[in-house]
């Protein structure tokens, strides 16, 4: 079967906070871009069901309300969306992406992944009949709901042992339950002195969760002592899990560079390793994953999108589609820099042809599209390099003057 093709100047893969703030952001600079989710607009901030720190709301709002907002909001810039699934990003001849779907392939200058995470689970008996029903995962944003009240602690790493202290600013009782022997946590020195010091935290060793229960919200959740076996049941008013965060990157694995963990690493612009492919979001490698950071990463991938695509414009128009053209990259801030770009002018004047200098002192956008380095001159016939030279060479133009 062949594949419908449809072609986009950005498309956004994942519609979560920080996807639909990188859609917004394209859609306004008017560029021609599509979101697709495969499965809810908004992502896990829908599971929560009371945001209280992001700003703007004084009185807190419901994860799914606030999705909503920016759901109605990107929309109203003409983004189009598609409630599929990617299957995977490739790159064309003609140095585009192709993103691809079952049934359709999309062609896109510009491409950003915000494809988020999942929570790990325990996998246990009834625990996805109460998630965001007594079953959070995030302190931050649910320990509000909790105050005065007792909840549970599933895991013992880094994320437990410092949400759970911050719990303990909100309830009457925090319980932690640890697989390990007593006295071992996975955190770090500093976290587990504070916990074991701070009255309202309580342990329960060797223990995993065997089982969640209550009715229309979680009552209960059943410990199994690993050691013994023995059911321990612990009545509470809410659960926190804590026992790891995964991103959605498997699909772009070998593509874009991940770090141990497997989440995408970028620049401060959001740039991956792959020119004109940006991450956002929960999936890229950061200290906090909230709503807020994640809209700050979409506006900032968005904006750098429409700047990427504004600078192929430029070289498709100043360069590529030029008979004979010189291209010089250099920083005007630097004297010898300057002053070696008076001797490409003059060799151009020389040899009657045009050159294009690009100062990289701002940004080095257009450079690293092109593949080139500071203080090297490049001579494209017809939308190809012909010829090069550097400073490392000391200039020596005889091959540029040959192709010439």
């Amino acid at each position: 079967m062949d594949k419908r093709i449809e072609d986009y100047d950005v498309v956004v893969i994942g519609g979560g906070a920080g996807g639909m703030t990188a859609a917004l952001y394209a859609g306004r600079a008017r560029l021609k871009t599509l979101l697709m989710e495969k499965s809810l607009i908004g992502g896990l901030a829908t599971y929560t069901s009371e945001i209280e720190n992001y700003p703007g709301f004084p009185e807190g709002i419901d994860g799914t309300e606030l999705m909503k907002l920016f759901d109605k909001q990107f929309r109203k810039f003409g983004v189009n969306v598609k409630l599929t699934d990617c299957k995977g990003v490739t790159r064309l001849e003609d140095g585009r992406w192709n993103v691809s779907t079952f049934r359709t392939d999309y062609h896109a200058k510009a491409v950003v992944i915000s494809t988020g995470g999942r929570n790990r689970l325990t996998g246990a008996p009834g625990e996805e009949k109460y998630l965001d029903k007594g079953i959070s995962f995030c302190a931050t944003c649910d320990a509000a709901r909790y105050t005065g009240k007792k909840v549970l602690i599933i895991g013992s790493g880094d994320a437990a042992i410092e949400e759970g202290m911050f719990l303990t600013r909100f309830c009457s009782e925090v319980w932690v339950s640890v697989v390990h022997d007593e006295g071992h946590v996975d955190a770090n020195e500093v976290a587990k002195e504070k916990a074991f010091k701070n009255e309202k935290m309580h342990f329960i060793w060797n223990t995993s969760v065997d089982s969640f229960e209550g009715d229309d919200m979680l009552k209960r959740v059943n410990l199994k002592n690993l050691k013994t076996g023995e059911i321990i049941p612990v009545d509470i008013d809410g659960c926190f899990l804590f026992i790891g965060y995964l991103p959605n990157t498997q699909l772009f694995e070998g593509l874009v560079d991940l770090d141990p963990r497997g989440y995408i690493k970028t620049t401060v612009d959001m740039e991956t390793n792959q020119p004109g492919i940006f991450a956002a979001g929960d999936v890229r490698s950061k200290t906090l994953r909230q709503v807020s950071t994640a809209v700050g990463d979409g506006a900032v991938a968005g904006y750098m999108a429409e700047r990427y695509i504004g600078d192929l414009e430029t070289i498709h128009d100043d360069i590529l589609s030029k008979e004979k053209i010189l291209v010089f990259y250099y920083n005007a801030s630097e004297e010898n820099d300057r002053a070696t770009l008076l001797k490409m002018e003059t060799f151009a004047k020389e040899h009657n042809v045009e050159i294009k200098p690009v100062d990289i002192y701002k940004s080095d956008k257009v450079m690293k599209i092109l593949g080139g380095s500071p203080l090297t001159v490049a001579l494209y016939k017809d939308g190809k390099v012909a010829a090069a030279a550097s400073a490392k060479e000391n200039f020596n133009l005889s091959s540029i003057e040959a192709a010439l």
